[in-house]
């Protein structure tokens, strides 16, 4: 029987690395941002609601959705509940399509589902377990920081970068939070052989708790 595991923690702790590692350790990886960006494609049912709500200017000159205005208008005015709503949704029916396909194909599969806010968008029943990837708040900040700003970025870009970090946090449950429902908790403060020691060690526990699964179905 199959393993469904939540991934998730909080902004720029590195959840797509641990994810990346979980696959190379033979998991099934879904990721969620990469699901949500399918959603704002021009002709999916997200892009016209997007519009509506959030208007003409977060368009690109191809009328594709320019994530980055549609994010600074959501986390600028306090909207991002507003977009989670239309977003979550169409995120949801693909996991559960995903989930539902992928088991079909290898129903011993480590399904592993990452995503910022798992908790936060109520998706925690969908899974057998819970991995919560964590770093300290100044690596969080600087990591979003340097992700969002160009190599010449001048001091205000910088400090507005690290303003939309503040804001993206204070958006998410609290590390604490996440840590206290979690299974299994990967710190990825350190080196990254330290965060691929940890995952390894994390994957062969799911692994075989997905195996104690599929032979206590058999009998």
């Amino acid at each position: 029987m199959s393993l469904r595991v939540g991934l998730t923690g909080g902004l720029a702790v590195g959840k797509s690395t641990v994810a990346e590692m979980f696959a190379s350790q033979g998991a099934y990886v879904m990721y969620a941002d990469r699901v949500g960006h399918d959603a704002m494609q021009p002709g999916e049912r997200a892009y016209q609601e997007i519009i509506q709500r959030f208007g003409q200017s977060i368009l690109n000159a191809d009328r594709t959705i320019d994530r980055k205005k549609l994010a600074g208008i959501a986390f600028g005015e306090n909207r991002i509940e507003e977009l989670n709503k239309i977003i979550h949704p169409a995120v949801r029916e693909s996991m559960e399509r995903w989930m539902k396909e992928t088991v079909e194909f290898d129903p011993r599969a480590l399904l592993i589902f990452e995503a910022a806010l798992i908790l936060e968008a109520g998706l925690g029943k969908y899974f057998d377990k819970l991995v919560v990837v964590t770093s300290s708040p100044e690596q969080k900040i600087e990591r979003f920081a340097k992700r969002m700003m160009s190599p010449d970025a001048s001091d205000e870009e910088r400090r507005q970068a690290l303003r939309d970090a503040e804001k993206r946090m204070g958006a998410q449950l609290s590390d604490a939070e996440k840590m206290a429902a979690a299974d299994f908790i990967i710190d990825n403060s350190g080196t990254l052989a330290d965060t691929e020691r940890q995952v390894v060690r994390v994957a062969k526990e799911l692994q075989k708790q997905a195996a104690m699964q599929s032979n206590a179905r058999a009998l």
